[in-house]
């Protein structure tokens, strides 16, 4: 008997000490983000721009700037214009940073944004104008049950919107696995 508990014990301490030394590797990685600060001129809904640098807003994906949604009445909406209004007012507070490491294809910087407290990649994915792709799933589901924007009425998604206009890239690429890879694993 005190050999199992032995064993147990021995494997606890291992797996405990393993998830510490994985937990002091994120934090050390973490701290090789480049930071951007303002002022920010939004393009898209995910899409800025600072100082010469095109940021992607990680683990979220915006409606298209022409892109239109019908509301909950069948009537038509500029939601991508919406979205990059959004974003335009939550990156105008002069205490927005944002923080990244990793590039995507088309060389922009894919970041995390926050102005202060509040974090701007799940404000938009919580006020229903950008749909989470990666991550932010709870603001998603919050913003789906409660109708907020995209979820008030009908949309095509930004993805199915671009590959129907011939503006997407091959969804199997390499690349595209690792957009995607990158918003799993840099979880907040």
């Amino acid at each position: 008997m005190a050999r199992i508990f032995r064993f147990v014990r021995d494997g606890v301490v291992l797996v405990a000490l393993l998830i510490l030394l994985v937990l002091i590797a994120a934090k050390l990685d973490q701290s090789a983000d480049r930071v951007i600060r303002g002022p920010f001129y939004a393009i898209d809904g995910d899409t800025l721009s600072a100082g010469g640098e095109r940021l992607r807003l990680l683990g979220i994906d915006a409606p298209e700037l022409d892109q239109t949604c019908e509301d909950e009445r069948g009537g038509r909406w500029e939601c991508g214009k919406e979205s990059r209004r959004l974003l335009a007012r939550l990156t105008a507070d002069a205490r927005t940073e944002c923080l990244g490491r990793d590039r995507d294809r088309y060389r922009r910087l894919l970041v995390r944004c926050h102005a202060g407290p509040e974090n701007i990649n799940a404000a938009l994915v919580r006020r229903g104008l950008a749909i989470a792709s990666g991550r932010y799933a709870e603001e998603q589901v919050a913003a789906r049950r409660e109708r907020q924007g995209l979820w008030a009425g009908d949309f095509e998604s930004p993805r199915d919107w671009r590959a129907s206009r011939d503006m997407t890239d091959d969804p199997n690429s390499l690349d595209a696995f690792m957009d995607w890879l990158r918003g799993m694993v840099d979880r907040e």
